[in-house]
């Protein structure tokens, strides 16, 4: 397989795509065409996770298939407390709900990142890399966790995460600054994710920094979903709930389903897009903001605005202004035309809005709903759903499900819908009891009383934050995150 660039380019392999991360345009790669799959073979030839993630990742890369398995055991084998890894609880008749949160950092971006490293390993070696690898990472909470536990201690790497100091959850940030490992660094910003983000992708296309770090034997790339090698493992888990959900005889083989997803930078929902485009039967993918809405927006006005208010939500990890993979979707309904895509993303940067002609945005709504909850609504269906369905979710899955509710009364359509659980709920634990009543100033002593009050435990994980020590304390300005950048090297 080889992959394009979303704003022109000579084509390159699967290892330089994810050793690259981004091209030297500013683009994102994307697969050269989508492997076709038979769902009914698939489903009738393959099993578990494991199995299922090799028939759907294996097309894209150059690797040996016993060195894929070899690297899926690694990722999957024993980092999961489930053994289905992507467990599927049923909520109603028409709902279900797919857990991504049983992972080391108890967060969805553990099906990406547990594997990640193990890519990147493979991919230097098939090109022969000989400088160590150097990962930058912009989270807006869960990312740089993952990414962290993911590449600590994996040789011939070095990490370091930038993060919006004080625009994350305790936990979050707990998770981060007490992270252990001789090749990791942890900076808060004086900013927003975007800024991280913006900032970041500046480094990659500044040859003065890329050349310094490649003179002290470094090779910059990215952990973050722009890096297709972090997207590429989110597609398994589609195909993975589809076919669970054909077992429990909710739907049968080939029907079509929906899935609903709290959306930021917008990489899980693409990996859903993508598996629709592989052969998956998808009859709608539902994108869900919180009041940074610009996704909202975009979708029922085909106007992307980025110039906003910018707001802080208790589903922080989705408080994002610039959706960073909508590229790779752009590049796929203007029929892969990497000029016009590129003058959007020119236009983006210098007027913080681009629009598309009512013809494109009618055929994106042929896949895509959007909607939007407030705070208030995020709260109020976190104590619904306990409540009545006896089931306890995250600011995140809440403000998902708020959007499904509205959808489900206006479509009034029998398609089943997967609802995706992207963190586990004691990863916010302050916010979510602030659904039943209110509470203390200290995070733990609410997580002890959320179990309590609704007989869930708390992950060990999380119990084990509270006596670690702070070995990451830095905290930088915007324009600092280049020094930053080489200051480690």
């Amino acid at each position: 397989m080889r992959y394009l660039s979303t704003r022109a380019g000579a084509p390159v392999s699967a290892a330089q795509a994810i050793i690259n991360g981004i091209c030297p345009s500013g683009g994102l790669y994307v697969p050269e065409q989508f492997p076709q799959v038979s769902i009914s073979e698939l489903h009738e030839h393959t099993g578990d996770y494991l199995s299922i993630a090799h028939k759907i990742i294996s097309p894209y890369l150059d690797t040996q298939k016993h060195r894929l398995h070899e690297m899926l055991i690694s990722a999957y084998g024993r980092n999961f407390d489930s053994k289905l890894i992507t467990p599927l609880v049923q909520l109603s008749e028409r709902e279900s709900v797919l857990e991504l949160w049983h992972g080391p950092t108890l967060a969805f971006k553990d099906l990406a990142l547990q594997l990640l490293p193990h890519l990147m390993c493979d991919s230097g070696a098939q090109i022969k890399e000989n400088k160590q690898i150097y990962i930058l990472v912009a989270t807006s909470g869960d990312t740089g966790k993952a990414a962290l536990s993911g590449f600590q201690d994996v040789n011939g790497t070095k990490i370091q995460v930038f993060y919006p100091y004080g625009g994350i959850s305790r936990a979050q940030w707990l998770q981060m600054v007490t992270q252990e490992g001789s090749n990791v660094a942890v900076c808060g910003i004086n900013g927003s994710f975007d800024d991280a983000q913006t900032a970041i992708k500046r480094v990659f296309g500044d040859e003065a920094i890329r050349n310094k770090a490649e003179k002290l034997g470094y090779r910059l790339t990215s952990a973050n979903s722009i890096n297709f090698g972090r997207l590429l493992p989110q597609i398994v888990y589609y195909f993975f709930s589809y076919f669970e959900l054909c077992k429990t005889g909710c739907i049968t083989i080939n029907e079509p389903v929906n899935y609903c997803v709290p959306t930021g930078n917008f990489g899980d929902i693409l990996a859903g897009y993508y598996a629709m485009r592989m052969g998956l039967p998808v009859n709608k993918l539902i994108c869900a903001s919180n009041r940074n809405n610009v996704l909202t927006d975009f979708f029922n006005s085909g106007i992307y605005n980025a110039k906003r208010p910018f707001y802080k939500n208790m589903s922080c990890s989705i408080d994002i202004l610039i959706s960073s993979n909508l590229e790779r979707l752009l590049f796929e309904v203007l029929n892969r035309d990497s000029i016009r895509v590129s003058g959007l993303m020119q236009s983006l940067n210098q007027t913080g809005r681009y629009y598309l002609e009512s013809g494109i945005q009618a055929q994106l709504n042929n896949s895509f709903y959007a909607d939007w909850c407030s705070e208030e609504d995020t709260l109020s269906t976190i104590n619904a759903c306990f409540n009545k369905l006896g089931y306890l979710m995250d600011p995140h899955t809440a403000v998902a499900k708020t959007v499904l509710d509205r959808y489900s009364k206006k479509a009034d359509s029998p398609v089943h819908t997967i609802l995706l659980s992207t963190a586990n709920p004691f990863k916010f634990a302050t916010e979510v009891l602030k659904a039943f009543e209110l509470p203390d100033n200290d995070d733990f002593k609410n997580a002890l009383r959320l179990s309590a009050l609704t007989g869930n435990p708390i992950p060990s994980s999380i119990s084990k934050l509270k006596n670690a020590p702070i070995l990451h304390n830095k905290v930088c300005d915007i324009h600092e995150i280049p020094e930053r950048v080489l200051e480690i090297l």
